[in-house]
């Protein structure tokens, strides 16, 4: 029977997860993940297994802990409220934590080498599944009435979906909260509105 762990996972995962949010998948060494963690090498291997299936465990953690606003974003009553609240919500989390700006979906691996192409692709497809979940709650608002008959729901999922990133590089990039802030409402400002709905609800 082996040794019992002698580190709380739980924590080790977070300082682990803060380590790849401020430096990337590849930026992150295991010097910085043990001396985060406060866990040598072999402990971490036998916890989490290699860098990558750490990275992807701090990503699934990342996502429920962080991104909760999400889900929460989706059951907003109109198209625009989602949109708000979306962008709201990253933009103080983007800004949230000094030592480490910006979104570990986008800083995680924009690009990186072959060796790190999974993760790539890992963060590629967690974003596509985030911007099918918009897709098909604009759709709904569509049917509902909320947009235009004629909106592109699939562009307008993509259009929430690149202010977002770029929302995440810029705070990377040391842009404060304000100016964030300040882009999300010139987003907002150009979101389509169906005008007979509009009328009728009056």
């Amino acid at each position: 029977m082996g040794r019992p762990r002698e580190f709380d996972v739980d924590q080790a995962l977070d300082a682990a997860l803060c380590v790849f949010w401020r430096k990337g998948y590849e930026g992150a060494s295991y010097t910085d993940l043990t001396h985060a963690t406060g866990v040598e090498r072999p402990a971490l291997y036998a916890a989490f297994g290699n860098k990558e299936a750490l990275f992807r465990r701090a990503l699934e953690r990342y996502y429920e802990h962080y991104m909760d606003f999400i889900p929460a974003a989706l059951n907003q009553p109109t198209s625009r409220e989602v949109a708000a609240y979306i962008l709201r919500g990253a933009a103080d989390l983007n800004t949230r934590y000094p030592d480490h700006t910006g979104c570990l979906g986008i800083n995680g691996a924009l690009a990186c080498s072959d060796d790190a192409e999974p993760i790539r692709r890992a963060l590629i497809e967690a974003r596509a599944s985030a911007e099918g979940l918009l897709i098909e709650r604009f759709e709904r608002a569509k049917q509902e009435g909320d947009l235009p008959p004629s909106t592109n729901c699939a562009g307008l999922a993509a259009f929430v979906t690149a202010v977002l990133h770029g929302m995440a590089v810029q705070a990377k990039a040391d842009v404060d909260r304000e100016v964030l802030n300040a882009v999300v409402e010139q987003a907002l400002s150009t979101w389509p509105s169906n005008e007979r709905a509009l009328a009728n609800r009056s």
